[in-house]
Parts: structure tokens; sequence; C-alpha cells
């Protein structure tokens, strides 16, 4: 769908940052995260909701899910991770996007109340970006990486 903001991303005709991309699906940094590294991870086929994935697809979409969980904790030093779908409501954008957060202790996410944060600019951004990339891309070749 040519009008679908994350189909514009997936088909790279809109810049994202981007985290982790395959075959079937990609990565790319919330413009407007809930902590820096927060992460949303699409179908690359236009799917709204949870009830339209095919069970191949869903398979896929939770494994990459793990896959950030940890490299946000190797990469990013969280102490873990949010992994939340919304479907249809509070879907700001109607096409699947698994919600990849990571959290330490007392940062302040309680319940459904959700303040954002913003980056400091784009240099920080990037290196955010580039972090995920690299331990996303690490823990794939097996290698294990350093504790921060």
């Amino acid at each position: 769908m040519s009008t679908c903001a994350f189909c514009q991303i997936a088909s790279g005709s809109v810049p994202a940052s981007i985290v982790f991309e395959d075959a079937g699906t990609i990565a790319f940094l919330d413009h407007r995260p809930l902590f820096p590294g927060h992460c949303l991870l699409i179908p690359r086929q236009h799917l709204e909701t949870l009830i339209d994935v095919p069970p191949q697809t869903l398979a896929q979409l939770s494994a990459n899910a793990k896959l950030l969980a940890i490299a946000m904790e190797k990469g990013l030093g969280a102490q873990g991770a949010f992994v939340a779908i919304n479907n249809r409501v509070s879907q700001s954008v109607p096409h699947l996007h698994v919600h990849v957060v990571p959290r330490t202790k007392g940062d302040g996410l309680k319940g459904f109340f959700w303040p954002r944060q913003k980056y400091r600019g784009p240099e920080h951004e990037q290196e955010v970006r580039d972090t995920l990339a690299y331990s996303v891309k690490e823990l794939q070749r097996g290698n294990v990486l350093e504790e921060s």
C-alpha cells in the first residue's frame, strides 16, 4: 500500500533509522521513542492486525523481536525489554508493528502511561541505531557481546 507509512519505510521510499532487516521483516527506531532504542518491528507485507498475520510470518516476527530484545540488553545495557502489539485500538499506523523497548528498573514506565522521550539529536539517534544494528549482527553471527 503506497499510502501506508510503514510500507513506504519497508520499500525504502521513506527514510528511517533501520536497525535490522531480513526478507520478511524490518526493524527501525521509533521516531517518538519511549526510551532511546525503542524499535518498531514490522512485516514487509502490508498486514493491518495480528489476526491477519500468517503463522510463518508470526514466527519470524517473534524470533526477530527476541533478537532485538537481546540486542538491547547486550548493546545498550538494558536490563530487559518491553514487547507489545496494539491491535486496532491505539494502533497509530494501520500496519502491524511490534514495539520492542529497552527497559531498566526505575525507568519510570508504569502501566499504560507512556511518556515519550526524545533523542538528544540526530547524532544520538544514529549512535543508538548503530549500536543496536551492530549488536543484532553480532548475535546473528553467534558472537557473545561484552557486557557494558
